[in-house]
């Protein structure tokens, strides 16, 4: 069965929020990466001004529960909206699982970005929900995991 947990987005405090909660929940960072140690992709260059953002951290909470969180890009600064800013993550079993959920919870919504391979390993889709909620669906792939590792 999928796992739920919540994904935080930050407009350029990430990184001072985590090492905050971190302070609080304790433990260790599974992964924080910057845009600037993104791989280039045509048409999405990463702007200066965003290569220190936080493109992604993982804080473990529990064996259950990790907190996940980033920093918005350039580009993406006027959508941003404090105190809406989380999205619902889903780490699905398998790919079949990723894109039942996805499909199911989309229907009526607004993809964001389709279900489809990453440069972090993963099989990954966001959206918007009808009811105004965002949601991610992951699917680590065991094989393309070791691949990236």
């Amino acid at each position: 069965m999928a796992t739920l947990n919540i994904y935080l987005t930050f407009n350029g405090n990430c990184r001072e929020a985590f090492d905050f909660y971190k302070s609080v929940f304790g433990g260790e960072y599974l992964y924080i990466g910057n845009f600037g140690e993104m791989p280039p992709v045509e048409g999405k260059e990463t702007s200066e001004k965003d290569n220190n953002k936080i493109m992604h951290v993982s804080l473990p909470i529990s064996k259950e529960t990790t907190l996940m969180g980033s920093d918005t890009r350039e580009a993406v600064v006027p959508y941003f909206n404090a105190g809406n800013n989380f999205s619902i993550s889903i780490n699905a079993e398998s790919k079949e699982e990723a894109e039942k959920l996805f499909n199911g919870l989309s229907a009526g919504g607004q993809v964001t970005m389709p279900m489809g391979d990453t440069f972090w390993g993963a099989y990954f889709g966001m959206f918007t929900d009808k009811f105004g909620i965002n949601w991610m669906v992951n699917y680590d792939d065991p094989a393309k995991m070791q691949q990236h590792s």
